[in-house]
């Protein structure tokens, strides 16, 4: 199961039993409006919070892959001049 599944289901049950709660609760029906607004706010923040820190670790990986093939380039590239430069040296005998 991906992780993005596990937040998203965790969110989602996390959501319906605040509600649940709310709603079977004793209070006047402006208070519970009240509650399920700042719920609702709380949730949204939350989930902005698990979206920032997952697209935080993509940025990183997407760096990290991006050095990483740099990397491989210039390897890649010192060993064809070098390979380059033989090839020549063995021509000129």
């Amino acid at each position: 199961m991906k992780t993005r599944d596990v937040v998203l289901g965790v969110l989602g049950g996390l959501a319906v039993g605040m509600v649940a709660g709310i709603l079977l609760a004793p209070d006047k029906g402006s208070e519970t409006r009240k509650k399920l607004v700042n719920q609702g706010k709380d949730l949204k923040n939350d989930i902005k919070g698990s979206f920032d820190k997952w697209s935080d670790t993509v940025a990183e990986s997407v760096d990290h892959l991006k050095a990483e093939a740099e990397d491989l380039i210039a390897q890649a590239t010192r060993k064809y001049k070098e390979e380059k430069a033989k090839f020549e040296k063995a021509e000129e005998v």
